[in-house]
């Protein structure tokens, strides 16, 4: 345990401050699409076009945490059920995966009671109210199956582009747009959490427990279930598996057997004259 202290604390530190950075856009964003003192609100009355408008927010903000420095670094996980993917994949040792999922929980925390601090009433009050995520109008049944199936399909993307030959490198990119297309889809179904260190940075606060186990068993076993399939895939087709959002050769890498070792750096790959393009 004190080894991987002393060795990897920065990348716990980094997934903790990624998911507080993200949390506390969502805030930001949710009280000024929804709070009713928000003139976003009065200009734009449609609850549908906000929620795209939130949905593209988030996308962008999810692409910007993965490619900046940080994410490179710690491989951008910032969600519990993604890291215990990657345990589950052999990428992570098991302190690593520990003291990543406490400092996404922490992080998120963090996030989230610095937009409370910030901006107030707006957004710890109804509709806003910390942005818990509750069941929609379906019920608990209905957010379990939106979840699970939402927190699959996130994982089983992010294996299949961040583990392609030519695409590994755009993996940010489609991940930051399922994310905008899954807060649009599924945001009324379940709130669109995938992510228990999200519900619960809400939920604390706002003391709103409303089916909260469903957002601690489905994005957990989606993603694992994401991470067996692939995982059965890769027997047939062996291929060292990377552990991060976002594959690269410029920065520090954690995982175990990681092919971003062999990966070349910017400056290495070969650079093609533009007369031969």
């Amino acid at each position: 345990m004190l080894t991987s202290l002393r060795s990897h604390w920065p990348e716990y530190l980094m997934e903790g401050a990624e998911l507080g950075i993200f949390m506390a856009v969502a805030g930001s964003f949710a009280t000024l699409f929804n709070a009713p003192v928000s003139p976003v609100v009065a200009v734009i009355p449609s609850s549908f076009l906000r929620s795209v408008m939130m949905g593209c927010t988030m996308g962008i903000t999810a692409i910007s945490v993965i490619y900046s420095p940080w994410g490179k670094r710690s491989g951008a996980h910032f969600n519990p059920a993604v890291t215990l993917a990657f345990y589950r994949l052999g990428k992570l040792q098991g302190w690593d995966a520990l003291f990543y999922v406490l400092a996404q929980f922490v992080g998120g925390l963090a996030g989230i009671l610095l937009v409370a601090a910030v901006l107030g009433e707006p957004f710890t009050s109804l509709p806003v109210h910390y942005i818990v995520t509750i069941p929609g109008a379906g019920g608990w049944l209905a957010a379990l199956v939106a979840e699970f199936v939402l927190a699959s399909g996130l994982m089983l993307a992010i294996l299949v582009f961040s583990n392609h030959d030519r695409l590994h490198e755009r993996t940010g990119i489609f991940a930051g747009m399922l994310v905008a297309l899954f807060i649009i889809v599924g945001g009324p179904i379940s709130g669109m959490s995938i992510n228990p260190a999200r519900t619960f940075a809400s939920a604390l606060p706002a003391h709103v427990w409303t089916a909260f186990w469903v957002y601690y068993a489905a994005p957990p076993a989606g993603m694992l279930l994401a991470a067996e399939f692939y995982l059965q895939r890769s027997r047939q087709h062996p291929k060292t598996l990377c552990g991060k959002l976002c594959p690269n050769a410029e920065t520090r890498c954690i995982c175990l057997d990681c092919p971003c070792q062999d990966m070349p750096t910017p400056a290495e790959r070969p650079q093609i004259d533009p007369i031969e393009r």
